[in-house]
């Protein structure tokens, strides 16, 4: 088994090879930075330039353009509060209070680290561990679908800012938002007023844009008439660099799960790094001894979603390396690179181009650690966007999320519904609702519906809805994964009144000692 791998790893440091592996990686996290342009885009607009290269060389090249992809979306979701793409929804949650408390060069840095872990632990599980994982992925099925869902609905829970009524009610109404448009199962055209260009559903980056950049414009930069973005000014140090990686590698238990929730979302074909990275961060908060420092900038949060988006690459490309499923669109353009090279997913990746494949693989791992030198460097000038003055900043920022929102699908509707949003989102911050829940519905809809109305057509013709929905193994898993998740909330409440009474009874016993 090493012989292949080291094989692989010599022919990505033959000099053309890794340059092309470096200018992937860099691009790759241009693409992720600037909303809109996702790692599908940069991949598919690239890989025409892979076909006068060797396999070997186009295919390290499109390893280092998804892996840089899934650190660059990071950046703009810690400076601005804008994910780059939906896998960093998550990174908002503490990457940007960070930033508020002059502190964003930590977070690009833990960003950075955390994504390299992430996508070196699902690494060496694809180049270990690939076949039996994808004959698991081919497990899935539509009631598995359907309760992933309904388990990343209860995360909910742990993202309603202390109020679990208005976080249930957002997530209502991303569930309203994500059924605009034609039904997935049976073509029903529902809630587009008239508008054709709606039959197509919300565009998730549109939604993400409005909900979560417009408000902090809106209310900081316009309401406030604040000369800075921020309150504080980020002054980036080399020293945060080391701190920044020695507190992490600190939580060994943290960042081994955020990578292996990563990879198991991964290869389980279509549920992408926006759920890896919600999952990742809610067990960060669950697991936590100081679950209340999440959603206030601390480098756990943002080291856990990062770790598990950037997992979730590697993972989605066991399922399309071995049987040719795609886990992820970005993975599905990968495959249509492989087989315009003439490389057929599946056994005879792994024999008859052994060399490449292994040449592939190798390039992810390596694209690993170059995002930690990039990133971690580049965090000092990164981190020094933030300062430039909000008259500068604010429209700069507006033209990026303009841009974004029409380039995905040159649609000028879809910049009128990010305004539409950033309203909302601005009028439901102010009632204290955060945005987290309704993207939350908007993303997991889908999946909830698809996986239902598909499950009751199974079970009807295989004689028996609940026993074909219930009564599956990872069904079975995940149900009961989606109990403990709904009830640890009232747990945690309960126990954190407990040590409350606890140390209120000791604090009582200490006044009656000193009195006495």
């Amino acid at each position: 088994m090493w012989e292949p791998l080291v094989a692989g790893l010599v022919q990505v440091f033959v000099p053309t090879h890794f340059i092309l592996l470096f200018v992937g990686v860099f691009m790759g996290i241009v693409f992720g930075a600037l909303p809109g342009l996702t790692a599908t885009m940069g991949l598919a607009l690239l890989v025409p330039f892979t076909f006068t290269m060797s396999p070997a060389a186009g295919l390290i090249m499109l390893a280092g353009i998804y892996v840089g992809a899934m650190y660059g979306d990071a950046i703009p979701a810690v400076l601005i509060n804008t994910p780059g793409t939906p896998a960093a929804i998550a990174t908002t949650f503490d990457g940007f209070p960070l930033t508020q408390k002059g502190l964003a060069q930590h977070g690009l840095v833990a960003a950075a680290f955390a994504s390299s872990y992430g996508s070196l632990v699902a690494n060496v599980v694809l180049a270990t561990s690939a076949p039996p994982l994808a004959e698991f992925s081919l497990k899935f099925g539509p009631p598995e679908y359907f309760w992933l869902g309904i388990f990343g609905l209860t995360i909910i829970a742990s993202l309603s800012s202390g109020s679990m009524a208005k976080g249930f009610l957002a997530g209502t109404v991303g569930l309203v938002l994500s059924a605009v448009g034609m039904a997935p199962i049976g073509g029903d055209v529902r809630l587009t007023f008239g508008f054709p260009e709606l039959q197509a559903g919300i565009e998730l980056i549109v939604a993400l844009i409005g909900f979560f950049c417009l408000p902090e414009i809106l209310s900081s930069v316009i309401g406030e008439r604040r000369a800075a973005y921020t309150e504080k000014a980020v002054k980036p140090k080399f020293g945060v660099i080391l701190e920044v990686i020695g507190a992490l590698l600190k939580k060994p238990g943290l960042m081994l799960r955020s990578a292996v929730v990563g990879t198991v979302v991964g290869f389980a074909p279509g549920a992408g790094g926006n759920i890896a990275s919600m999952v990742s961060y809610n067990e960060a908060c669950r697991w936590d001894r100081h679950p209340d420092d999440f959603g206030k900038g601390t480098i756990k949060g943002v080291a856990a979603s990062e770790a598990a988006n950037s997992a979730m690459a590697p993972g989605s490309l066991i399922p399309l390396l071995t049987l040719g499923i795609p886990g992820s669109p970005p993975a599905a353009v990968i495959l249509g690179a492989l087989m315009l090279h003439g490389m057929r997913p599946g056994v005879e990746l792994f024999t008859g181009h052994a060399g490449v494949t292994y040449a592939f693989i190798m390039g992810l791992l390596v694209a690993a650690f170059l995002v930690t030198l990039i990133g971690s460097f580049g965090s000092f000038i990164f981190a020094r966007i933030i300062n430039i003055p909000s008259r500068f900043l604010a429209p700069a920022i507006i033209f990026m999320t303009v841009l974004g929102s029409y380039a995905i699908r040159n649609n000028v509707l879809d910049i009128w519904i990010m305004f539409v949003f950033g309203i909302v989102g601005y009028i439901s911050a102010k009632l204290k609702f955060h945005p987290a829940p309704i993207v939350l519905g908007l993303i997991l809809g889908p999946f909830v519906e698809e996986g239902l109305v598909q499950s009751i057509l199974a079970g009807q013709a295989s004689g028996g809805i609940f026993r074909y929905m219930v009564f599956r193994p990872i069904s079975l898993v995940l149900i009961a994964l989606s109990v403990l998740s709904s009830l640890w909330p009232f747990y945690a409440d309960w126990r954190a009144r407990r040590r409350k009474t606890a140390g209120d009874a000791r604090a009582g016993a200490r006044e009656d000692e000193n009195a006495i």
